[in-house]
């Protein structure tokens, strides 16, 4: 079946193109997003739904891959306005009491916390829906099937609409015009095999198009799940090469930013492009999930 109209929303993350997508769902009710997008884009969302017609109060469902900031940090809001926030089952209390999540992000951002993410309001409850994996949600005509993908997070699903696979951060950061990606690696849940396990899943499903939330809808799934795997090997061979000799955490950064920002120059990548891959996969927030990674699974 072919996919019914979707819109990847340019929420222009601090004034970036093509850096965070939220997906528009018309129905016959009004439109679903996948993605809230963070708090501080939510004057982007707003005009992008008003270009095309909609206000808040036509938004019916938000569908949420995984809680992190800039997926998940405007759910709250939206849900205000009416809005319906589907989560995973792992993710649901954070959606529900976000202070811990806050906190923690707060001792990464500082006095930029603000300026970056805006507002992460909680989701009342009975406006907040709980998922299971397999489980199909029915909007107007269409049908969303949550998938459970872990590997970048472990409260982390793909949906998959017809021939349409959303595939959030599982999915690699992609910026249109290049056959190129990175993985994001955050800490404290990125895990390499079951990111591996979530890719093969994906893969036997055989949907025609790919869209991660950074950036936009691909139509070749094939080679971008292959290549996310062979990334994924790609960085365990460096972590072999790299971790015996047990870096201190920020040469280990220095050594993985070079790694990456060597393979974008390579790739050919434009200063705005290279800016929008920084932006939507923070190079130094991946080094140090590596490390915590290898620190606990790895080693040994």
């Amino acid at each position: 079946m072919t996919t019914p109209s979707v819109t990847p929303l340019d929420l222009h993350f601090q004034g970036q193109a093509r850096a965070i997508a939220s997906y528009l769902l018309p129905h016959s009710a009004g439109v679903a997003l996948v993605e809230s997008g963070p708090g501080s884009t939510l004057p982007a969302l707003q005009a992008a739904l008003q270009e095309r017609g909609y206000t808040w109060q036509d938004l019916t469902h938000v569908f949420l891959t995984h809680i992190h900031l800039d997926h998940a940090g405007a759910a709250g809001f939206l849900a205000g306005q009416g809005a319906q926030v589907f989560v995973h089952p792992v993710g649901a209390p954070h959606m529900l009491n976000p202070e811990k999540l806050i906190g923690s992000a707060t001792r990464i951002y500082g006095d930029k916390m603000q300026t970056l993410w805006g507002d992460f309001l909680p989701v009342p409850a009975e406006k907040l829906t709980v998922l299971q994996d397999g489980e199909e949600v029915q909007v107007g005509s269409l049908r969303l099937t949550a998938l459970n993908t872990p590997g970048h997070a472990e409260h982390h699903f793909c949906y998959l609409l017809d021939d349409l696979c959303f595939s959030g951060d599982v999915g690699a950061v992609r910026i249109p015009g290049h056959q190129y990606m990175r993985l994001p690696m955050p800490p404290p849940e990125f895990h390499l095999e079951k990111w591996r396990e979530s890719v093969s899943r994906l893969q036997a499903l055989n949907f025609r198009r790919i869209a991660p939330t950074h950036f936009g809808i691909f139509d070749d799934p094939q080679w971008h799940l292959q290549t996310i795997q062979r990334n994924l090997n790609e960085v365990e061979r460096w972590l072999k090469e790299t971790m015996p000799s047990n870096p201190p955490a920020e040469a280990l950064r220095e050594r993985f930013v070079e790694w990456m920002e060597a393979q974008g120059r390579a790739e050919g990548l434009s200063e705005e492009e290279i800016l929008a891959y920084r932006l939507a996969n923070p190079l130094s927030m991946s080094a140090d999930g590596l490390q915590r990674y290898w620190n606990k699974f790895g080693n040994g």
